[in-house]
């Protein structure tokens, strides 16, 4: 080792002098670590929360859109059978005797048309509000989660960092260790920006909430 104390009495230690196989190192612990994260029952439950509530996100768009068809072509089928029905009591209305048989079949399709725009109503201003809510807290949870799980890994790898260099620590007194640059630092990163993505997921949460509950307030009056 090739250094003068009186020189150089702040030392800089790292695995290679090469920085390309520096670099690809500490990628592959990082990933290595992350990879942990999967395997925490907290995270697996939280994917899964996520996963459900994605899933019934979209079973309700689903639903909308399908609503959305048949409204469109039963209104095609109203407007056909109504003219026949028209047709059929003018024929009959000429040989003396209206026949309104035909009424029956249109009231069945105007009935239907007028549940397919409640049901529509129900979708758009309530149950996919609601499952976009749902969407957004669960994406939220499933974020900060993954960042306390990636936070307590990182803690875990300083602590054994820590432990082995307690010797070295008990000869010179005083020893910095920038964990900034390590696994751990980078650890702690990749959990903050996290940590923001799941404060921000809330934040529009609390936005569509309070524009739902706003909503319902003033349909209530």
């Amino acid at each position: 080792m090739d250094f003068h104390i009186g020189e150089t009495p702040t030392l800089h230690f790292v695995a290679t002098e090469d920085e390309g196989k520096l670099s690809q190192d500490l990628q592959a612990r990082l990933e290595e670590s992350l990879a942990q994260v999967e395997q925490q029952p907290q995270v697996a439950a939280a994917v899964e929360a996520h996963r459900a509530a994605d899933g019934r996100l979209q079973e309700l768009h689903n639903a909308e859109r399908a609503l959305h068809q048949y409204a469109r072509e039963s209104g095609a089928e109203m407007a056909s059978v109504a003219r026949k029905a028209m047709d059929v009591i003018i024929a009959s209305a000429a040989a003396g005797k209206p026949d309104f048989t035909k009424l029956g079949e249109l009231t069945a399709i105007e009935t239907r048309n007028r549940h397919t725009a409640r049901a529509l109503e129900r979708l758009v201003e309530h149950l996919i509000p609601l499952a976009q809510i749902a969407q957004l807290r669960a994406d939220s949870h499933e974020l900060m989660t993954r960042a306390r799980v990636i936070e307590t890994i990182a803690q875990q790898r300083a602590e054994r960092l820590l432990g082995q260099l307690r010797e070295a620590v008990s000869e010179e007194i005083v020893l910095p260790v920038d964990m900034s640059k390590g696994v751990a630092g980078a650890l702690l990163a990749h959990a903050s920006e996290l940590r923001k993505l799941a404060l921000r997921q809330s934040e529009n949460a609390d936005q569509l909430e309070k524009s739902y509950a706003s909503r319902a307030a003033k349909e209530m009056r």
